[in-house]
């Protein structure tokens, strides 16, 4: 795309969300998600608002799904929303239809739209990848049989992106990626100094649990593996400094280095919280944290954020309520503090994103609907200062 004159910009705030757990409890966590969402959304009042949202529904949705059109209705009314005069949700409610509804044995898939803003067309891609079926499983092999199948799975999902049916565009993918930390040498890591009992199941002789023991210290047990059991006994690892040791143990998008970009982490692990809606800090001892919620970005998106690496610091790319119960999965953002995403060319032509104009909004309009696989994308936009019918 020819780049043009520079223009005023708009604020953009990309969001995803896994809110399977609300619809289980709807009474307390679902209030305590719409409050920490819609300061966000009042402290940034960005004109375009991108949420991405994994298992709308909830988990067992066939029971839940009955409670999705008053959670949708309630998102769209609170107060941080009445600046928009025009939303879009994408959402599959026929659950019945396997074939279209979502992947046949998992809740898994893509949705991909395409906008224009400012004369720059993108695309924004909601993911939601397989997840380690197994601690057991995913420890036995460095890097795991699951990593392998998103491998494929995410390369595939990029393959369609940049195939011939549509003019390349720039993309985001921000979704639940499932991405997992490499289980094997994450617990050679925490448990150098232990030594492991194997306990196998009386009639298969399958190993049903691990157990690592300290070799001193009255054979203290640091952690048990179980096929939905990842119980350390010290959890603070996980939270201090963000997390930070861990990250090099984070491995699954090195692959894709050369096709997706993502900001610095500097935020805990946002997957498994407790589900208490009292317990905002809280892991669940099911599985090992793992950064599972991400907002990605093509190389040339990438272009479209920031105009040097030094502007790195300056686009906010965080966890939304950290110390509130959001459910299992934290919600997770990405913004530019300065606030806008300016035309300008930049190399290829591209745009660029630079200061917002509080009083100029640029013409913003979905292109088209391109793959729509069981996910659910909700769009606002603030049209006000366009004239209507553009």
């Amino acid at each position: 795309m020819a780049g043009k004159a520079a223009a005023p910009g708009t604020a953009v705030l990309l969001v995803t969300a896994n809110v399977g757990s609300l619809f289980d409890d709807p009474e307390n966590l679902q209030k305590n998600w719409l409050r920490e969402f819609y300061q966000v959304v009042h402290t940034h009042r960005p004109h375009f608002l991108a949420l991405h949202c994994q298992e709308f529904g909830g988990k067992n949705y066939e029971a839940s799904m009955s409670h999705v059109d008053k959670f949708v209705r309630e998102l769209l009314s609170g107060d941080a929303m009445k600046e928009y005069n025009r939303a879009r949700v994408y959402l599959d409610e026929n659950y019945e239809s396997q074939e279209h509804f979502t992947c046949k044995w998992s809740r898994k898939g893509f949705i991909r739209t395409r906008w224009c803003l400012a004369d720059c067309a993108f695309d924004l891609v909601n993911i939601h990848l397989f997840h380690d079926a197994s601690n057991l499983v995913a420890w036995e092999t460095s890097p795991s049989v699951y990593s392998g199948i998103r491998h494929k799975a995410l390369g595939y999902v990029l393959d369609r992106i940049i195939d011939q049916r549509f003019e390349k565009a720039s993309y985001f993918v921000f979704g639940d990626f499932n991405f997992r930390l490499d289980s094997k040498s994450v617990v050679e890591t925490l448990c150098t100094k232990a030594t492991m009992q194997t306990v196998r199941a009386a009639d298969t002789n399958e190993v049903v649990k691990l157990i690592f023991r300290e070799s001193d210290n009255d054979r203290k047990v640091m952690l048990q593996l179980e096929k939905k059991l990842f119980d350390y006994f010290n959890q603070e690892v996980f939270r201090d400094d963000n997390g930070t040791a861990l990250l090099e143990f984070d491995k699954e998008l090195s692959v894709f280095k050369d096709r997706l970009y993502e900001l610095d982490i500097s935020f805990p692990p946002s997957y498994p919280y407790s589900e208490d809606s009292s317990q905002g800090r809280q892991y669940m001892n099911t599985r090992c944290p793992a950064w599972c919620d991400r907002v990605l970005m093509s190389p040339s998106a990438k272009e479209l954020i920031l105009r040097s690496e030094s502007e790195e610091k300056v686009v906010t790319y965080d966890h939304i309520g950290p110390s509130v119960c959001m459910g299992d999965h934290k919600v997770t953002r990405a913004v530019p503090r300065s606030g806008g995403w300016a035309r300008g060319a930049g190399r290829g032509g591209l745009s660029r994103l630079g200061a917002v104009s509080a009083s100029t909004a640029p013409l913003l309009r979905l292109l088209r609907l391109l793959h729509r696989g069981g996910q659910v994308g909700l769009f606002l936009f603030n049209f006000n200062k366009i004239p209507e019918g553009r």
